[in-house]
Formats: C-alpha cells, structure tokens, sequence
C-alpha cells in the first residue's frame, strides 16, 4: 500500500460498530483467563482470527527481570459440597468461584474451619468477588455472602463441607501476542492490553475488543508514519515478560497507552505518563486531551502514580517509557469492579464504540504530529497567488494556515499549534498539508 500522510481523510470508525464490539467482548468473557494457560491462548487464538497476531511463549522457570515466570496453572473441577453431596459453589459454573491458582485439595471440614478459606462481598451481598493468588501457594473459594449465609443457616458452623480442587502446577508457559501495523518509520506507537481475567466484561474483554477491532482498522487504512504495535498480555508479568525480551528495541516506542475499562457508561479518565508527571506533559498526554477536546468529551486527567495496570511496568525509573494510561470509569471505582456484576449488562455498545472512536482520534493526533519550518518566515506568504485559499475553504482552514506558518519555527509542533490555536487537530494537519504541498513548509523532524 502506498504511503500516504495522515489527514482528515483518515475517517474515523462509525458508531455502528458498537455490536461488532459488544459481541466480541461476549465471545471472549466466557473464555477462562488467566496469566498462564489454555484460556489465555483459547483469548489470544480469538483475536487472531480478526488480526494477524505473533504468539510468543516464555517457559516456566524464565527469568525476566526480577521475576520468574511461573508454573501453568491447570483445572479440571472444583467445587464444595454439602453432606449429601449437592454442591455449593462449583468453578464449572464460574471461574469466579475459584481462587486463581489455588493449589489442589481434597477433604471434608466443619463450615467454620473453611470460613478462612471462602472470600465475599459482606457490602454487596449477592455478588461473587475475583480474587487471585498466583505467587503464595494457598487455595480459597468465592461466594455470594446470601449463599454463605444460607449455608450456614442451613448446616450450622460444626456441618461438613467436602472440598474438591482437582488442579494442579506444570511446567509450561505464559503466553503473549502482539500485532505489528508497519508504517513509514520504525517509531512506535505501543498499545497495551491485559488478557488475564476471567468472566469479566468491562475489566479485561472490553480493551482486548476495542484493541483488535482498532488493529483491524489500521491494517486495512492508510499506512501511517508511526508503526503502532498492540500488544495482549497478561497483567504484570506478561508486560515483564514482553519488557525483558524486547529491551533493545523499547527505544522505538515514542508514545503508548495502556487500554483498560473501556465499556461501562462512565466518561473518559486518563492516567499521565511519568514523565509527563514529573516534568512537562509529553505528546502522548498532550495528544489524549486534544483528541478528547476534539470530540467535545470531558476528561478526567490524573498524574502519573506507581499503581494501576501495566503502566507501571512500563514507567518504572529504568525504563520510562512515555506510556499513559485510558479508560473509562478507573479500577476499583465502580461498584461491579471485580465481582460478577462485571457482566455484559455493565458494557454498553455505544460506549464501546466511543472508545474506539476516541483511540482513532488520539492515534491520528500522534501520527500527524511533527515539527517544520516556515521556508517564507519573513512576513506572511501570499497565500491566494499559490492557490491555498481555495483548498484552504473556511475560516477555520484559514486561521490554521496562518497559525502553522507562525509557529513553524523548527521548534514548535503541530500539538502546540491546536492547543494555542484552540483549532481541531485535524484542521490543523490539514492546513500544514497543504502548506507543504506548495513549499512553504519543510518538515524538519523526519
């Protein structure tokens, strides 16, 4: 495909695809996450029949930094049971209901020895809580508190309960994928994406949909200037693992987001770069808020903090890369945020849609950003005997041609030209097209 610069022809995505997105998320919410294991590659094979994903596999035992990946975690059932043998909970109903990787059990005990091992939401009575262990060798059941309250109304705290873990830890792997979109240049646009939850919609289904569907976009549109990479992994030690084995190439990226929580009804937060906290904001932060402005939809900007998703991974001090973080509602700040209400009745179409539409935009913001020189810096340039004021319709392309011209010192970027100009980025990418096109501008960051 032919190179082309990105401009307002780039169109963005119809709101239309808001059911393409939300059936996607409900293919991939039954599928059995977790940060190794069949349901991590069942997740990733799903997104690879929409776009063409690398799979990597880290052995168990690798070291990657300062961590180990860790053993496979394999289940086969798991379940408590009443005397009688009916049973309370079961994993085969919801991964929900099962400690991530717990270790195996078989035995009977009182109800009050195994209350230590059973986890629920006193606050949210009916609902089943997502907990995980995944480096502490221990085992634990979750439950609604109205069922445990009616077992125990029911048996009493000396009644027995079987337990039932048929699990086991093997060496295997952790997996990742990623999807490279080429552009014109090595710089990287990174987007990030966790894949190890199980049974949850907005925490984890709905960026892995919003992603793929974007990676889908990209590959069939114009080729941009910027590659932009998408990666899938599991939380924390996935984004370790891509780290540690892509150290001599982090150098590429220029600008990343880490994508999470992308379907509930809640607006838009985003979660500074590190640098961009500590220091100036840096183009990625710039480029969230002017898209957003653009769209004429509020954001909740945070600084940068060493919680959180993956960014973390991405900004600690040795690596500090210029990785934000988007979302809509942030975690642990809507009430279904790890239980079982985490459903697809929480993820909206449009909202799904939205975020599509808002990723679009950031990204075409980072790949139309660039610095030039004005080759006719001594007075304005007379625009009508080139031509311009007729590919240049309207005020506002007027207004952004002068603005471009003024500030295309060598020193100042097309961000700065729509944050000072308070014009559309689009506009503004538009004009220095144009301007290019009739040598009064050269480029001089290329």
């Amino acid at each position: 495909m032919p190179a082309v610069a990105p401009s307002p022809a780039c169109a963005a995505p119809s709101r239309d695809v808001g059911a393409e997105l939300h059936a996607l998320v409900a293919e991939l919410v039954p599928l059995r996450r977790c940060i190794t294991g069949d349901g991590l590659r069942q997740t990733l094979l799903a997104l690879g029949e929409r776009v063409p994903l690398r799979i990597t596999e880290v052995p168990t035992g690798t070291p990657v930094l300062d961590w180990t990946v860790p053993q496979e975690w394999r289940v086969r059932q798991a379940y408590l049971a009443r005397a009688d043998g009916t049973r309370v909970v079961d994993w085969a109903g919801s991964p929900l209901h099962l400690v991530q990787y717990s270790v195996a059990v078989r035995d009977r005990m009182p109800l009050r020895a195994l209350r230590a091992h059973l986890h629920t939401l006193p606050d949210q009575p009916s609902l089943v809580p997502y907990r995980t262990s995944y480096y502490a060798p221990t085992w634990g059941f979750c439950m609604s508190q109205h069922a445990l309250d009616a077992l125990a109304a029911e048996i009493g705290e000396s009644g027995e309960v079987e337990i039932v873990i048929d699990a086991e830890h093997v060496e295997g792997s952790l997996t990742y994928g990623e999807v490279v979109i080429p552009g014109e240049t090595d710089d990287e646009i990174l987007l990030s994406a966790h894949a190890c939850h199980p049974a949850l919609a907005n925490d984890n289904a709905s960026s892995l949909a919003v992603a793929t569907v974007l990676a889908r976009r990209l590959l069939d549109g114009p080729r941009l200037r910027h590659t932009v990479r998408v990666l899938f992994a599991p939380g924390t030690i996935g984004a370790i693992a891509w780290l540690d084995r892509n150290r001599a190439d982090l150098g590429r990226i220029r600008h990343g987001l880490v994508l999470a929580n992308l379907g509930d009804a809640g607006g838009f937060t985003y979660k500074q770069t590190r640098r961009g906290t500590l220091d100036a904001p840096l183009p990625i932060d710039r480029a969230v808020a002017l898209a957003m402005r653009d769209l004429g939809w509020a954001l909740d900007v945070r600084p940068f903090a060493p919680t959180g998703y993956d960014e973390r991974q991405f900004a600690s001090p040795g690596f500090d890369l210029p990785v934000g973080r988007l979302t809509r509602t942030p975690h642990g700040e809507y009430p279904e945020y790890h239980t079982s209400a985490d459903d697809l009745d929480l993820v909206r179409p449009a909202s799904l849609a939205a975020s599509l539409d808002a990723l679009w935009a950031i990204v075409m913001a980072l790949d139309g950003d660039g610095r030039y020189r004005n080759t006719q810096p001594y007075g304005e340039p007379q625009l009508g005997r080139r031509g311009l004021y007729a590919s240049l319709d309207g005020p506002a392309a007027q207004q952004a041609a002068l603005w471009v011209l003024n500030l295309s010192d060598g020193k100042h970027s097309l961000l700065d030209v729509a944050e000072r100009s308070g014009l559309p980025v689009a506009t503004v990418r538009a004009a220095a097209d144009r301007l290019e096109e009739a040598g009064l501008l050269v480029p001089t960051d290329r």
